[in-house]
């Protein structure tokens, strides 16, 4: 046998050796049930994430759970369910209730604004507009309503939305009065709720996420930046509102200041499939990825995602570190 021959069987060989020394699960990719909480308002998007990644790897089962971002959190700390990923509507409750016990990371990767949803069923349908919404809001008949401030930032941000409106309009009083007539029961537990009951003509407004409007077909009051919580530039004005919600123990509270809508998403410390999460997020935070989808779908993604500190950059896996910058 050749020279030449006797070295392609010897690499041939070791080739051969490595393979079969490898780990199964480096050889098949990721695979196993991937469990995820997430905030209500990313269902739609995360729906079409997670058909593009099990087309991808379609040994992994994620399995996704919908409800307030308070909510998902209180699943892993007081409930103690087991949990790979927490996507938040307002990535401050990741910050206030899972770091540092249940997380040691928080990657900011999304906006939204909030605006005041209706359909052709709501009343006053054709004369409502950005200039009169809270006079119609008012009205005695006139249904309207939002999500429970204690379970779902979408709640407290309503709320912040109609504070921070009655001192841009110059209206002393306007918060106490609408809210007065906004009877308990038109909260719900999460803002997603509340879209059934305006398709169904049963709830003639409520307050959204934009992206959920977009992605519902539904029709929609923008406001004004100083308003609508959607723009950074305006979070010393934002920050006038605020709201006292349950704290992270029972019988707590804690005040939530405004500032701008900014999701954010963590890995937790005792995932059950760390791989596969990890390999999921590098998916979901990727600008050709999962933040494509949520560009297409109404939500306007950081590009690169962003964590406050240098230290906890260093803190994510390797896989992560590339997709996001520094940046408070």
């Amino acid at each position: 046998m050749k020279r030449k021959d006797v070295l392609r069987s010897v690499v041939m060989l070791l080739l051969c050796t490595v393979v079969m020394l490898l780990p199964a699960s480096v050889l098949a990719g990721p695979s196993g049930k991937l469990t995820m909480f997430h905030a209500g308002s990313l269902s739609v998007p995360l729906a079409a994430m997670e058909k593009a990644f099990e087309a991808k790897y379609p040994d992994v089962d994620l399995q996704r759970e919908a409800s307030g971002s308070q909510k998902c959190a209180r699943k892993i700390t007081d409930v103690g369910k087991p949990c790979d990923i927490m996507a938040s509507a307002d990535y401050k409750v990741i910050d206030k209730l899972l770091i540092p016990d249940y997380a040691d990371w928080n990657i900011r990767f999304a906006t939204n604004q909030l605006v005041l949803c209706y359909t052709d069923k709501s009343a006053y349908a054709d004369t409502v507009n950005a200039d009169n919404w809270y006079k119609i809001l008012q009205k005695k008949g006139v249904v309207w309503g939002h999500s429970d401030p204690n379970l779902d930032p979408c709640g407290y941000r309503s709320l912040m939305v109609i504070q921070l409106a009655e001192k841009n309009l110059n209206k002393p009083g306007l918060y106490k009065k609408l809210i007065a007539n906004r009877p308990i029961e038109n909260v719900r537990p999460k803002s997603v709720e509340l879209i059934s009951l305006l398709q169904t003509g049963n709830m003639d407004y409520a307050w959204e996420y934009l992206s959920v409007a977009v992605q519902h077909g539904l029709k929609y009051i923008v406001l004004p930046d100083e308003i609508n919580l959607g723009n950074y530039k305006y979070d010393p004005v934002y920050k006038q509102a605020f709201v006292k919600v349950t704290g992270k123990k029972p019988g707590t509270h804690m005040v939530i200041r405004g500032k701008s809508c900014t999701y954010g998403v963590t890995l937790l410390k005792n995932a059950p499939n760390r791989e596969v999460a990890i390999a999921f997020l590098e998916y979901m935070l990727d600008p050709k990825g999962g933040l494509k989808i949520l560009k297409e779908m109404g939500q306007p993604p950081f590009i690169p995602c962003r964590v406050p500190t240098a230290e906890m950059k260093k803190s994510l896996p390797a896989e992560l570190q590339k997709l996001v910058e520094v940046k408070d």
